[in-house]
């Protein structure tokens, strides 16, 4: 392979090509010419379809990693919408709680279910609950 293109730089620097009209529009040299165009052609064409092939890879690899950062988010957002809402549910009942507290006649009747207080003239008796599976007793209060 060394000799022969040695052979031909030499051939190529020693020989200077004819430039007449016969030569111009010798056919053969027309389609070695054309020939030539169309190799380079289609080298240029090859290289840019493998270069459009690795920015389009490129661009569905990112496009799948943001799809599976977007579901992932999703879930996260679908979790903390879970709390939130548990949340809300919570504060909603501790407000109730709260405006119940304020009044008066609740904490009376709090006070008397809970610690066993009592009005005037008022007694509690408890009477231990009657269950069916033995001897858990609960007192429970009652007014005479």
């Amino acid at each position: 392979m060394g000799r022969r293109n040695v052979q031909e730089e030499l051939h190529n620097h020693n020989v200077q090509p004819l430039n007449n009209d016969y030569v111009r529009s010798n056919p053969q040299a027309r389609a070695q010419m054309k020939a030539k165009i169309a190799v380079r052609r289609r080298r240029r064409l090859a290289v840019f379809f493998v270069f459009a092939a690795v920015v389009i890879a490129a661009l569905v690899k990112a496009n799948m990693v943001q799809s599976e950062r977007l579901a992932a988010k999703e879930e996260s957002k679908a979790a903390v919408a879970a709390q939130l809402d548990e949340a809300l549910h919570r504060q909603e009942l501790l407000n109730l709680q709260l405006a119940k507290l304020e009044d008066d006649e609740y904490i009376a009747k709090l006070a008397r279910k809970e610690f066993f207080l009592s009005e005037e003239g008022e007694i509690i008796f408890t009477i231990p609950n009657t269950s069916e599976k033995g001897n858990d007793e609960k007192p429970r209060d009652e007014k005479k």
